[in-house]
């Protein structure tokens, strides 16, 4: 069990007593005392290493099955004996601008709370030091924790946001430059800016009905004081969902414009073509003519015939270059 507990502590008062080394005993103690609670962190456990914790806590095995699984959308379930909430967030890789959602699993119970967590981008670590670094929150119980989980992924979901916004601003710069850059690679871009987009949103709105709920609801296992605070945690959700479909519409208009600049492109290409073709097009009618080879025909035993017919021809020529010129096909 030590290889999956990431950290386990019984917490009074918002002070950090103890580590506890037997986990019946220190959800015993927990709850005989009344004003302390059990906060057990673990990390991608199996069934036989998650069963112990478990059966101790009294999970429903139902949310023992998704918190084990993983893949789960975010999401709020009240069981007899706790409250199960799923959360996913999202990590920005600034080397390869993707972004990709991790899962946190949380189980609220009368003096308990035990954390899953899937995936390598969790804050749970840096929100268990800051609440050991403020008692006066952490003495709220596991209503507390929950709170400052969910308020330390939503907070993120604006700073992956942000990001997303500035390679969304050097993509639109590109697609309208003057040389637009190579048209596969641009779609390329385009598309995979949509798929990191799309993954936000699978994270991020799924969990405005959880966080509707917490903040609007009596909800038990969570205290009614904390209502004003998970508003908070929803007005962030909400303004990081305008944000993710702000960017998903801006995405559409930049496909968009370049889907419609290569329409254009392409009818440049076709009109320079074309005008290419109707310049080659005389010389070669004319050659074809003399070239018949019949006995009578005019200015076949002429002396000035062979020139005046090349002069002809570069005049006709001539005349076409500048015509398409001043149109703007070549």
């Amino acid at each position: 069990m030590r290889r999956v507990i990431v950290d386990s502590a019984i917490y009074r008062r918002g002070q950090r007593t103890r580590s506890p080394a037997d986990l019946s005993e220190a959800l015993a103690e927990a709850r005989s005392s009344g004003d302390a609670f059990l906060w057990v962190g673990l990390y991608e456990p199996t069934e036989a290493e998650f069963s112990h914790v478990s059966s101790e806590c009294a999970l429903h095995p139902l949310a023992v099955e998704d918190a084990l699984k993983a893949h789960q959308r975010p999401k709020l379930e009240v069981y007899d004996d706790c409250l199960f909430v799923v959360l996913k967030p999202v990590v920005y890789e600034p080397e390869s601008d993707r972004v990709s959602s991790d899962e946190v699993m949380v189980f609220v119970g009368d003096s308990f709370v035990v954390t899953v967590r899937h995936g390598a981008g969790s804050p749970l670590t840096a929100v268990r030091k800051r609440m050991e670094a403020t008692p006066d929150v952490l003495r709220h119980g596991p209503t507390a924790v929950l709170y400052a989980i969910s308020d330390a992924v939503v907070d993120h979901y604006i700073d992956v946001a942000g990001e997303l916004q500035i390679d969304l601003e050097e993509l639109e710069a590109d697609v309208f430059a003057p040389s637009g850059g190579s048209p596969k690679r641009t779609a390329e871009r385009i598309y995979t800016a949509k798929r990191q987009v799309l993954e936000f949103r699978r994270a991020a709105s799924p969990l405005t009905g959880p966080m509707a709920r917490l903040a609007t609801g009596a909800v038990p296992f969570v205290h009614d004081k904390a209502m004003p605070f998970f508003r908070d945690v929803q007005d962030h959700l909400l303004r990081a969902n305008e944000q993710v479909e702000s960017l998903d519409r801006l995405l559409s208009d930049v496909l968009s414009a370049h889907l419609a600049q290569m329409g254009v492109r392409q009818n440049d290409d076709m009109r320079k073509i074309s005008a290419w073709a109707a310049m080659a097009a005389v010389p070669t009618m004319v050659a074809g003519i003399y070239g018949m080879n019949f006995e009578h025909m005019p200015e076949l035993r002429w002396a000035w015939s062979y020139p005046v017919v090349l002069l002809l021809m570069a005049g006709i020529v001539t005349g076409l270059y500048r015509l398409f010129k001043r149109r703007g096909w070549l």
